[in-house]
């Protein structure tokens, strides 16, 4: 595939191998940029994006922004506390009045799984999902992608196990039908509470036990677990869970492969479903993963706005 036509990335699951590939070959060719002493190219001088963030972003957020900037696009942060959605406004309204100001692209995060399908069939900007409820988290799943291959030089036949709360995880959704798309074979391992029904009709393996979901790993993308599961009562304890679904130095060191990788998009709970010497030790790609969110966000950036400007064109 030589070129990229949509006018959104709103997930992987609607994606095929090839646009995939494209983003990754795309992301590669951009990455060099952020090691020049000028960090910036003119590629999409004059363009205008918008980060809508309805929920709270620390990594998501600035990636998004800094991949703009490289590209020499302007920004404008709106927050849902300073937009006229707090008088009343509608979500749709919001955005039609953004698309009056001629803006090309929004980038939005929101609690509401599948919102982003929704809007983009209302306004022309590309929208491009920062995140949405517990559906997708496309760019974090590119970027996992993007890490796993620079470090294995390829994804096919890779094992992948997921750990965590998957039930919740738009970033487990995301990794799973990108990573078996591209040919690697995903294990999913958590509490039976947090492991959703009938989730290895994905095409994924399903455990409990996370001795198992360790023996068998290239790789390890450790979720974090999010607290109020736990008031919820979806599991006894942090405690409990950090016993049982902890990822530790001892465990790898007991059950996994000498060379496995260990992933985690953030924001880290250290102590919980992964201790302080796993996440900072040499197993550890977690702070390879934000580097090559830069780079993976100014290819998302890229394309999906020369797909909507040679749509404009025609």
């Amino acid at each position: 595939m030589s070129e990229w036509t949509r006018k959104d990335l709103l997930g992987l699951e609607e994606l095929s191998t090839e646009e995939i590939e494209l983003i990754l070959s795309t992301a590669a060719s951009f990455k060099e940029i952020s090691t020049r002493a000028v960090k910036k190219v003119p590629t999409l001088r004059g363009k205008t994006i918008v980060l809508f963030f309805f929920e709270p972003s620390t990594r998501t957020r600035s990636s998004f922004e800094i991949a703009a900037k490289r590209l020499s696009a302007d920004t404008l942060n709106i927050t849902t506390s300073s937009s006229a959605i707090q008088k009343g406004e509608t979500l749709k309204d919001t955005f039609k009045n953004i698309e009056a100001m001629q803006v090309d692209c929004i980038i939005l995060r929101h609690s509401s799984s599948g919102i982003g399908h929704t809007l983009s069939k209302c306004v022309t900007p590309s929208i491009i999902n920062a995140g949405d409820g517990c559906h997708e988290h496309p760019t974090q799943g590119l970027l996992d992608m993007f890490t796993i291959k620079e470090k294995k030089g390829s994804l096919n036949n890779v094992k992948v196990s997921i750990i965590g709360d998957i039930t919740h995880s738009r970033v487990a959704r995301s990794n799973i039908w990108g990573l078996k798309k591209l040919g690697a074979q995903v294990t999913v391992c958590g509490p039976r509470t947090l492991l959703p029904r009938d989730i290895d009709k994905l095409g994924v393996k399903v455990t409990t036990s996370l001795p198992e979901a360790l023996k068998s790993a290239d790789v390890i993308n450790v979720l974090r677990i999010q607290r109020e599961r736990q008031e919820a009562g979806l599991f006894p304890s942090l405690r409990e869970y950090a016993i049982r679904f902890g990822v530790t130095r001892e465990k790898l060191e007991r059950f996994a492969r000498k060379d496995v990788l260990v992933m985690h998009p953030g924001p880290l709970n250290r102590g919980i479903e992964i201790t302080p010497d796993v996440a900072d030790g040499s197993y550890s790609l977690i702070l390879d993963q934000v580097t090559n969110g830069i780079a993976v966000r100014m290819a998302v950036l890229y394309l999906t706005l020369q797909a909507n400007a040679d749509g404009e064109e025609e």
